[in-house]
């Protein structure tokens, strides 16, 4: 099973609500730039997310207050630093096959995808400066950069032959993890929720993120690019590897619940707790 590909958003029954919702929000953002050059590739690169992301910042944001425009705007922002990412991994890691078509920048050549990857940068900035928020803005740019150091650990790690699962976690927590936790912490500060709130949903966040991550890594474990299979080699038994991964995946979903535990009980609350059903593994 390759997540990257899968034909059907494993979130539509539970979470279709919050999906049109957040689509229909991004349409509004993308018809900002209707006769921009840049108009179809961006529509392409949406297309068949699962939105997982701006879910959550929905969802956190409705635990402590309600969803509003800038609510949704954020979720937008922070899809767009996930498209954007998703852009530039699948040039660095050779892809030739995302959600069940050719990867972008098989699609449109490296020069668009390149000056895409800008433009969206300059797509979350514009929102940014509508939400008005230096706080969300500063954990917008830091989670940016966070991203684009995991991704230069992990090219350094993939040449090394003494990688750690300390490594590991760091280069997940880094790449991944971040836009889960920056998701949930914008959703808790634009709902204007307590500062013991904010902390509980970036908590949340940042473990879900990681165990989302190791989940993945683990349906996805022959892949000869993937920091665990390097880890799975330099073992002297895989099962001990594998053992690990799926007591750190225990272990970052439990601490995703108790993060939870400070957020007063509503549906909202019941559907994030819902998603850390989303990392559960079973070899």
């Amino acid at each position: 099973m390759d997540r990257k590909n899968l034909e059907i958003n494993p979130l539509s029954e539970k979470y279709s609500e919050y999906i049109d919702k957040i689509n229909l929000a991004l349409e509004k953002e993308l018809d900002l730039y209707s006769e921009s050059e840049f108009i179809e590739p961006l529509k392409y690169s949406l297309e068949g997310g699962k939105r997982i992301r701006p879910i959550i910042l929905s969802l956190a944001a409705e635990s402590v207050g309600k969803i509003d425009d800038n609510a949704l705007a954020a979720a937008c922002a922070v899809e767009f630093l996930h498209m954007e990412s998703i852009i530039h991994d699948d040039i660095i890691d050779n892809e030739t096959m995302r959600r069940q078509k050719e990867p972008f920048h098989i699609k449109y050549g490296y020069n668009t995808s390149v000056l895409t990857g800008d433009f969206v940068l300059g797509l979350i900035l514009s929102v940014c400066s509508r939400l008005n928020n230096p706080r969300i803005t500063k954990d917008l740019a830091t989670t940016a950069m966070l991203m684009s150091e995991g991704e230069m650990i992990e090219n350094r790690l993939e040449t090394s032959e003494d990688i750690t699962f300390d490594d590991y976690l760091k280069v997940i927590e880094y790449k991944t993890a971040t836009a889960f936790e920056v998701a949930a912490r914008a959703g808790a500060i634009i709902a204007n929720g307590s500062e013991e709130e904010i902390e509980a949903l970036t908590q949340y966040g940042k473990n879900i993120g990681i165990a989302y991550q190791i989940r993945d890594d683990l349906l996805d474990w022959k892949n000869e690019d993937k920091l665990f299979n390097i880890l799975i080699k330099k073992s002297a038994d895989p099962r001990d590897v594998f053992n690990k991964m799926e007591d750190l995946l225990k272990e970052f979903s439990a601490q995703a619940r108790a993060g939870l535990r400070k957020i007063h009980e509503s549906d909202a609350k019941n559907n994030l707790d819902n998603l850390i059903n989303f990392t559960s593994f079973k070899a």
